[in-house]
C-alpha cells in the first residue's frame, strides 16, 4: 500500500484530546472534522485535503484510548499517518478502522510541512520527494496489511471466519 501526498507536520506526545477535544466526542463527525488538531494548527482542519499525509513525532495519540481520534483523522481525508512511534492504543485503533499508519524513526527531522511524501506502509519506506531523502521505518506486519486492505476490522471479520472455518482456533465447544 502506497500513499503520496502533502505533509502536515506535528510534534511529540500529542494526546487524543488534542486530536479531538473531549467536548466534541459525541458530536456528529461533520462537527468533529472541523476541529481536528485545531488547537495545534488552526489551518489543518480548514486546509487538509484528501490524500494528505500527517507526520508526527514520538508517542502520537497518547492518553485516552478513544477510537474517535483515529476516526476523525481518517474523516479529514488524511491517507496515512507516519510518526516516530505511536501510543499502542492509537496504533491498534488505526488499523481497526482502516487508517494506514507507519512508525518511522527519524521522520520528524526528515520532513517539513508542505513537503511531498511517498509512503509505502508494506515495505516501511518513506521518501521525501521534495528533498530526495528516504527513510525506512517498520514494515507493517502482513496480518495488519490484510486488515488495512479490507478497510478495517469489521470488513475483515468475514475473511477471518472463512480462514478459520467459521470458528476460532483453540475454541472449545
Amino acid at each position: 500500500m502506497r500513499f503520496r501526498g502533502r505533509c502536515w507536520k506535528f510534534g511529540d506526545y500529542i494526546p487524543t484530546d488534542q486530536i479531538v477535544p473531549s467536548h466534541l466526542v459525541y458530536r456528529p463527525m461533520s462537527d468533529i472534522v472541523r476541529q481536528v488538531l485545531a488547537t495545534l494548527n488552526p489551518e489543518f482542519p480548514e486546509r487538509v485535503q484528501p490524500g494528505d499525509i500527517l507526520v508526527a513525532g514520538k508517542h502520537f495519540g497518547q492518553s485516552s484510548g478513544r477510537a474517535i481520534a483515529a476516526k476523525a483523522i481518517q474523516a479529514t481525508g488524511v491517507a496515512c499517518v507516519v510518526a516516530e512511534n505511536f501510543a499502542r492504543t492509537f496504533y491498534r485503533n488505526a488499523f481497526e478502522i482502516g487508517l494506514a499508519v507507519l512508525e518511522c524513526p527519524g521522520i520528524s527531522e526528515a520532513v517539513q510541512e508542505g513537503d511531498l511524501l511517498d509512503v509505502d506502509v508494506e515495505s516501511g519506506w518513506v521518501r521525501n520527494e521534495t528533498t530526495g531523502r528516504a527513510l525506512r521505518g517498520e514494515p507493517t506486519p502482513p496480518f495488519l496489511l490484510e486488515m488495512l486492505r479490507a478497510g478495517g476490522l469489521i470488513p475483515f471479520g468475514p475473511r477471518l471466519l472463512e480462514r478459520f472455518g467459521g470458528g476460532w482456533p483453540g475454541r472449545v465447544d
